[in-house]
């Protein structure tokens, strides 16, 4: 199995110890570190439940990562809670920012496996056996000072850190100011846009105002034609059948309503009566 080039002490320390044995030597208890120089350099597992026997084994002892199992190579150094308890660590420390007041707990580590060097430091702002807490990156580079059990920053507070891993309280919030953030310039955008807009319009207003007025021609007489004027235009108020001639010369003449003499075109005789011209004198009976 290979290693990972960086791993969490939390994730290691999760981890139940099997030596090249194939012993299980317990879970991971605690992490073995020089703070001076912010190394790790081992972790100690508790190899019975009800024992006050512990194992320390070195970094460079670590073979291996499963699931469940941190596969070791060689054998532990054995000791007792007492000396474990007299180990310096920065570990479980409280973090004071630059007024002197506590900040937070040092919960965890990110570790480089291949030399034991600690990446950055996790802080969490309560208890860190809580889940789902959050936690802030801290560099060492940002440590000004350490003693057993306390850690001086200049830091201000914790927001002067990067988020590592959010709580759901922070997730909330941080989404929550993302969003107000992007419904404030978006309000902006369109504020912008109608005063763009009512710029325009007050410009095209105040140039339609100082154009001068349309003036219509002048016309004389009325705006309506006069119907005595024409007479061959009817008035539309005027009855049709008072204008009606009683003494055409058509009416007086019968045969001006025939039509021109035409030649005689001679009548087919045929079956059908239609179009036939008989004699008003002439029995049709005949």
């Amino acid at each position: 199995m290979s290693l990972p080039a960086q791993l969490l002490l939390s994730d290691l320390l999760r981890l139940r110890v099997r030596c090249d044995q194939g012993l299980d030597h317990g879970p991971g208890l605690m992490g073995w570190m020089h703070p001076p120089v912010h190394r790790l350099l081992g972790w100690a597992s508790k190899p019975s439940a009800f024992g006050t026997r512990r194992l320390v084994w070195r970094l460079d002892q670590l073979r291996g990562l499963g699931e469940l199992e941190a596969l070791v190579l060689g054998e532990p150094a054995v000791t007792d809670p007492a000396t474990l308890e007299r180990l310096p660590t920065l570990f479980d420390a409280a973090l004071t920012g630059a007024g002197g007041a506590v900040l937070g707990t040092v919960a965890d580590a990110a570790v480089e496996l291949r030399s034991g060097r600690i990446l950055h430091y996790l802080v969490s702002r309560t208890d860190p056996r809580l889940p789902g807490t959050s936690r802030w990156r801290l560099t060492p580079d940002r440590i000004v000072d350490q003693q057993p059990g306390q850690v001086f920053t200049g830091l201000s507070g914790l927001d002067d850190l990067p988020l590592a891993k959010a709580s759901v309280r922070q997730e909330f919030l941080r989404r929550s100011r993302r969003w107000r953030d992007q419904v404030g310039q978006e309000t902006s955008r369109i504020k912008d846009q109608f005063q763009e807009v009512g710029g325009r319009f007050e410009e095209r207003l105040e140039g339609w105002l100082e154009e001068p007025p349309w003036q219509e021609p002048q016309r004389e007489g009325p705006p309506w034609p006069d119907p005595d004027a024409d007479p061959g235009r009817r008035h539309p108020d005027a009855d049709p059948l008072e204008a009606w001639d009683d003494d055409d010369d058509r009416g007086n003449d019968p045969t001006a309503w025939d039509p021109p003499d035409a030649d005689p075109q001679p009548v087919r005789e045929g079956p059908s009566r239609r179009g036939r011209r008989y004699d008003s004198d002439a029995d049709p009976w005949v």
